[in-house]
């Protein structure tokens, strides 16, 4: 199903649309479990990388009910706030409720919380936890802020263009609203992954897409970094 697509949306981007929030997790989550399936046939390990948030809660459970051989697939986070597991506002607890369930709950996750006082203090630990896993990413899902960030990439922040550009695989980072302190995978490590789609829902969000297409600047809108490469958007009313 096709509708509403933004007439400035790049060729390179697909627009797929469902009527309602639970129909966009189920094609979603099918799709990445067609993806991941699809990297195992030709790779002893497939990877994956998802967001946090609201949103994605009903796509991650419908997720983990796909057949897979997940004890084959690696599964990390698109970013982290720097807090423990037993904080409300971890995303790797948010995985672990609503993905790590069912069939998933064979595969292997890897969090990027480790404990230091900061993201700073905590990055290369991070990065050594992370380089266990197996890359490039084969699906990666991202999400998006009504201010045009994702990940942990914000407008404006004062370690943007350190992540936009490093080649690290993640990087410390700063949110404006708390908890501030986070970790993020970089831009590049973002871009790599073989599959990239964007979750999003509601008119709020696509006006926020069109205005970073028409703003051209990842400093103020940094989703528009990703726009500039194949991206699947599934979007709902």
């Amino acid at each position: 199903m096709k509708f509403n697509r933004p007439e400035t949306l790049p060729e390179q981007s697909q627009w797929l649309a469902s009527p309602t929030p639970e129909q966009l997790a189920r094609t979603l989550a099918i799709n990445i479990a067609d993806q991941l399936r699809n990297a195992l046939l030709v790779r002893p390990k497939a990877s994956l990388a998802v967001s946090g948030g609201r949103t994605p809660k009903v796509m991650l459970q419908q997720l983990s009910q796909q057949q897979l051989d997940w004890h084959r697939i690696d599964i990390t986070l698109v970013d982290e706030r720097w807090v423990p597991e037993d904080d409300s506002a971890s995303n790797a607890a948010l995985v672990r409720a609503w993905l790590l369930q069912n069939h998933a709950a064979e595969a292997t996750f890897f969090p990027m919380y480790t404990g230091q006082k900061s993201a700073l203090e905590g990055q290369q630990y991070c990065q050594q936890r992370l380089d266990a896993m197996h890359w490039p990413l084969d699906v990666l899902v991202l999400g998006m802020g009504n201010d045009g960030h994702t990940a942990s990439l914000f407008p404006l922040c004062p370690y943007l263009h350190d992540a936009l550009s490093t080649d690290a695989l993640c990087i410390a980072t700063c949110a404006p609203v708390a908890p501030t302190d986070r970790m993020t995978l970089s831009a590049t490590t973002l871009k790599l992954a073989t599959h990239t789609h964007l979750h999003i829902e509601g008119d709020k969000k696509c006006q926020v897409l069109v205005h970073s297409i028409d703003l051209k600047d990842p400093s103020q809108t940094p989703i528009y970094t990703f726009l500039q490469h194949s991206l699947a958007i599934h979007w709902c009313p």
